[in-house]
């Protein structure tokens, strides 16, 4: 059991309303009936919610279900203990072993890292650096990085000028192939094999990563890692004609889907050369699951989560679902959480539509329609109880022109501390429904803990719903029809035809020296 400051919290009072049989009739508390959740209703829904809760458990167990459940990817649940169950009998030969000595020696050779992958195969790796990495951390002097390389994500769009301008910052500054500072390596991360975005940017990368060091080096085998799913697909099938044998593929299993795969080697890969603790990030995940699987609903946040956005988008008309980030380091967490609502939940015209925000930034923009725009939005707070530096005070000024003195004492943390607090009662006084999120702190646990429990709360929301949670019918439509448009145009002259890109003297120098 872990201790009570190590686990996040889950608060929903603000979004439930608590009438009494004496009071007064008032104009609020009529708003509060309307807009807020009755303890009668929530209590009416325990037992649909512990039949769910029971029909997600058995589902961990069905390696070949019915064609009503299909697609069924519940391996996520079981997946973080299986894989420290594993690290604790095989060691370096486990999984984990195999991840984190790929990720040591890379760190070791090579000074950049680029990840190629969309949607659930970059989100949760990118929403890991962002928050547990130096926010500039780029951009540091490379002692001040403590060997850990920098980091780059492509492949998540089909945007030529993004892919350009890292293309020349890679020519400008990876020159000398034999100098590990100016070396770099590519992840590609599909768990389909077949994604256009990534497919595509990954050619590219492959012939620019070739030109430095050469078509026939022995450091292009080493500086180029596949994460794949498990069998024949163009991507395992490409490695393959390459030389790779499958103990040089690193696999996300048949049963994780993509958006669900964060703690198998699309994740947790790119978060070992960051440098993170990957067994704390698993144990983070697998006390969240044990939680959800063990304790009642009043100790289970999954349950809390789940019963209380189901209600407030099904029945009280709340289909929007703000994510009030009160951290920006969490701001990729948003864009990962978006990411797996939108895929799971918007299925048949139904599901509530994700709006993650960063705070205190976006009130000064999205703050106005939470506040007094339409009553169609719940908004859930996510803060953080510890910084990890020291914190920071707005300090004395001799002439006070800014008019700042009266807060010279006071911190950031304070500061942002009571915004939140002021934040949420300026909702409550118009009754806006909001829940709160506190993380202890932004640590490889906690984001273990958060991000698990996104995942069950949304497995639970979607069969609460009568929705397959997993599977996106709705993301394949858009790849057959860009893929249909595309071969159409094959015997088509074009605008947009594709030129030899300008390298560098830096660069063509190189090349001569490693061909």
């Amino acid at each position: 059991m872990q201790l009570q400051d190590e686990t996040i919290s889950f608060n929903y009072q603000n979004a439930v309303v608590q009438p009494r049989a004496d009071e007064e009739w008032r104009l609020q508390t009529e708003m509060q009936l309307q807009q807020l959740i009755t303890p009668v209703r929530l209590k009416a829904l325990m037992p649909q919610l512990m039949q769910v809760k029971t029909q997600v458990a058995t589902e961990r167990d069905l390696v070949d279900p019915p064609p009503n459940l299909r697609p069924l990817d519940a391996g996520f649940i079981d997946h973080p203990d299986k894989l420290l169950v594993d690290l604790r009998r095989n060691k370096e030969k486990s999984e984990l072993g195999r991840i984190q000595t790929t990720a040591a020696r890379l760190r070791d050779q090579v000074d950049k890292v680029v990840f190629l992958g969309i949607g659930g195969s970059y989100l949760g790796a990118r929403a890991l650096f962002e928050a547990l990495r130096s926010t500039y951390h780029n951009e540091l002097p490379y002692e001040n990085r403590l060997g850990i390389p920098c980091i780059y994500f492509e492949g998540n769009n089909v945007d030529n000028d993004s892919l350009q301008d890292l293309l020349e910052l890679l020519q400008n500054t990876c020159v000398n192939p034999d100098e590990p500072k100016e070396r770099w390596a590519t992840i590609i991360i599909s768990k389909s094999g077949s994604t256009l975005e990534t497919g595509a940017a990954f050619r590219i990368m492959r012939k620019e990563v070739s030109e430095l060091y050469g078509p026939k080096s022995e450091l292009l085998k080493k500086l180029i890692i596949p994460v794949t799913g498990v069998g024949e697909n163009p991507i395992r099938n490409l490695f393959h004609s390459m030389g790779y044998q499958d103990d040089d593929i690193f696999t996300i299993p048949d049963r994780v889907g993509g958006r669900f795969s964060v703690f198998t080697p699309a994740g947790l890969l790119p978060a070992a050369i960051m440098g993170l603790d990957i067994k704390a990030l698993l144990l983070g995940a697998v006390s969240m699951t044990k939680q959800f699987l063990e304790e009642p609903f009043e100790r289970n946040l999954v349950l809390q989560y789940a019963a209380v956005t189901f209600l407030m988008a099904e029945e009280l008309s709340k289909p929007i679902r703000g994510l009030a980030l009160w951290s920006k380091k969490l701001e990729a967490l948003g864009l990962w959480h978006d990411q797996l609502i939108a895929e799971s939940l918007g299925k048949q015209g139904r599901g509530p539509t994700p709006l993650s925000c960063v705070m205190t930034r976006d009130l000064h923009s999205r703050g106005q329609q939470f506040q007094e725009g339409r009553r169609d939005k719940f908004i859930i707070n996510v803060g953080v109880k510890s910084v990890k530096s020291a914190p920071l005070a707005v300090g004395m000024s001799d002439r006070n022109e800014d008019n700042l003195n009266e807060y010279s004492r006071k911190t950031l943390p304070v500061i942002m501390e009571a915004a939140h607090r002021g934040t949420v009662e300026a909702y409550s006084e118009t009754v806006r429904p909001t829940a709160d999120i506190m993380m202890p702190q932004i640590s490889e646990f906690t984001m273990g803990q958060i991000m698990q429990m996104f995942m069950l709360a949304t497995v639970v929301e979607g069969r609460l719903m009568g929705l397959n949670p997993y599977g996106q019918p709705g993301v394949e439509a858009y790849k057959r029809k860009m893929k249909a448009i595309l071969r159409s145009q094959q015997n088509l002259n074009t605008q947009n035809v594709a030129v030899d890109r300008p390298a560098s003297q830096a660069h063509i120098d190189a090349t001569t020296r490693t061909t």
